[in-house]
């Protein structure tokens, strides 16, 4: 019995090694949920109740001074023995016999093994920007694992170019992870734009490259549960949609934020994972947008509408998103294996997207913070059905202490009459009412933003994909404070199909349609604009020169406007996609006052390691 316990014992340390940082769901002789349980062996008995119950177990036996290990299934031999050569002594030689034994023993008990938390180890075909796989930890469900393990999820690995290059694998084995990715998004206007307004019909392109360093310092250093993760862009290009007049729902969503500088740090931050992935914390440089009110989804399109984060969430700097980051604190919790709830403390910084402040990413002395932002959701992460179909589906709420001055109206009275006011630069046709709008300047110590946000799985397709493989429909709605809100509200629908033709699995198509309304707030102020002669004449030099004379950049009072986008990713080579894109604007920048636009163009992607 002693050295059958002994056996058991390095049985359980080979497994351990085998799974090191991957949850383990088993299944055998039906799935029932008894067998739904990690292994757990014990001295006294031998195997565990659930390997019993099947009526399977492991024996040792002693041959010739060596040992042996024979798999029964009532009783019968279900496998060869496997011997040891030489017998059983150096610690190594039992390292190894106990992983060869664990591995058969997986194979001949029928069971299968699953990803930590279900996190894909490699993406395959999955567009996404370096960065992105990290936000997909909010959004895959925690299934049953071995709650022994200390170890965080294993490294972002998207499929790359350059997979074998003996450096980089040296220093992945290790716990060091380096990627590097290119994107490139190019759109042109196929309609002519709204004259005398001194728009154009064009075409440009928008692009990023990324360095992206994860480090698991468990394997590096023993630190339990903890990694490191740092990441910088650089930009360059700009919007096609704006020589339109489309101030809203940019073309490209990859423009903007870099600080026109070779390299701007995004990303700083660390995270400790407990209790095999239930409990999560995360400090740092970080993207409140990039945890919350946000999904993988969003990024299989090109249009800013909802890529990276519904536009609205973006409203104003407190809510900071991509390449935007400040101090931040952040605590994930699950206290179900389908359910989530996480909370965070964002200082955020005013002049975070401006070059004067925030132009290489580095200012780390808060000097400019201006409040308190403490988001918090709830998720939802179900599974129906045989196929397992994935759902995802959140709720949120956040509130913010921050000083806002935005130019949105709110009626002179005693209160706020001598309080700075909204000035509008180069007004030429004021008439003498004076280039400002009251009301316009008063200043505001609290805002929130919430929202509701579901994708859901319809079908699933038998790809590498392990996230998108299959028809995927999702739903978003966002609603901002109005009185410190240009945007009130947006909403967007829309489907996402990978795998759906089975000579190309890893192709996606995808359509998606978004709606964003104006505060209220908003409408009065440039209503007044235009009511008091602030609004010049069409056809004026002012709009010759490229100027737009009211509020936000509009050239009429801006009410709603929405987009529609066509996609279709092809899966180039390994590491490599591109993806034609269509899109159309109604209302562009919400103005009725313009005709509606047309836009083709190409998003591509190479990640080289």
């Amino acid at each position: 019995m002693r050295a059958f316990s002994a056996v058991a014992y390095r049985v359980s340390i080979g497994l351990s090694l085998l799974c090191m940082g991957s949850s383990l769901s088993w299944a055998a002789d039906g799935g029932t949920t008894e067998y739904n349980r990690a292994l757990s062996y014990s001295a006294p008995k031998g195997v565990s109740p659930v390997m019993r119950a099947a009526d399977k177990t492991i024996e040792p036996q002693t041959v010739g001074g060596g040992t042996q290990y024979l798999f029964k299934q009532d009783g019968q031999h279900a496998s060869p023995p496997l011997h040891t050569d030489p017998p059983l002594a150096p610690a190594q030689t039992q390292r190894a016999m106990a992983e060869r034994t664990a591995k058969d023993f997986i194979h001949h008990m029928g069971m299968k093994t699953q990803p930590y938390s279900n996190y894909p180890k490699e993406e395959f075909g999955v567009f996404g920007e370096n960065g992105r796989e990290l936000l997909e930890r909010v959004n895959i469900p925690l299934h049953a694992g071995d709650p022994e393990s200390k170890s965080g999820p294993p490294l972002p690995q998207a499929e790359a170019l350059l997979p074998e290059m003996h450096w980089n694998r040296w220093l992945r084995d290790r716990g060091v992870a380096f990627m590097f990715d290119t994107t490139n998004e190019f759109a042109g206007a196929i309609t002519s734009p709204t004259k005398g307004l001194g728009l154009k019909q064009g075409a440009s392109n928008a692009g990023q490259y990324s360095f992206e360093n994860d480090i698991d310092w468990y394997k590096l250093a023993g630190i339990r549960g903890f990694e490191t993760h740092v990441i910088g862009v650089g930009r360059y290009g700009i919007s096609a949609s704006k020589m339109f007049g489309d101030n809203t729902n940019p073309s490209q969503e990859i423009y903007g934020g870099g600080g026109n500088v070779v390299f701007h740090l995004v990303h700083f931050y660390g995270e400790e994972t407990l209790w095999g992935g239930r409990l999560n914390i995360a400090m740092g440089r970080m993207s409140s947008n990039t945890d919350f009110a946000n999904s993988p989804l969003y990024c299989n399109f090109m249009n800013n509408a909802f890529c990276g984060n519904p536009k609205a969430v973006t409203d104003n700097y407190v809510r900071s998103s991509y390449p935007g980051t400040s101090w931040a604190a952040r605590i994930r919790a699950r206290p179900t294996n389908s359910t989530y709830i996480q909370v965070g403390v964002y200082f955020p910084e005013r002049g975070i997207y401006g070059v004067q402040e925030n132009r290489t990413g580095f200012k780390f002395n808060g000097a400019m913070i201006s409040g308190v932002l403490t988001p918090i959701e709830f998720g939802w992460e179900p599974e129906f059905g045989k196929a397992h179909l994935s759902g995802h589906y959140k709720v949120g709420f956040a509130p913010d202490t921050s000083d806002h001055y935005l130019g949105v109206y709110n009626p002179p009275n005693r209160r706020n009459a001598g309080q700075t006011m909204m000035r509008i630069p180069n007004c030429p046709t004021c008439n003498g009412v004076g280039d400002a709008v009251p009301g316009t300047g008063i200043r505001r110590n609290f805002n929130w933003g919430m929202w509701f946000l579901a994708d859901q799985m319809i079908i699933r397709h038998p790809t590498k994909d392990t996230v998108e493989g299959g028809l995927i429909a999702f739903f978003d709605a966002y609603w901002n404070k109005p009185d410190v809100a240009m945007r009130g509200k947006l909403y967007a629908f829309g489907l996402v199909d990978t795998g759906f033709w089975r000579a190309r699995p890893l192709d996606t198509v995808g359509v998606s349609f978004s709606y964003t309304g104006s505060s209220h707030s908003t409408r009065a102020a440039q209503r007044f604009q235009v009511e008091h002669g602030m609004a010049p004449a069409a056809g004026s030099p002012y709009y010759s020169s490229g100027g737009a004379p009211l509020m936000w950049g509009s050239y009429g009072v801006q009410r709603w406007g929405s987009t529609l986008e066509a996609t279709y990713r092809i899966h180039v080579m390994r590491g490599v996609t591109f993806a034609p894109d269509f899109q159309y604007y109604f209302n562009p920048g919400m103005q009725r006052v313009l005709k509606d636009a047309a836009m083709l163009g190409f998003k591509s992607h190479v990640q080289f390691f």
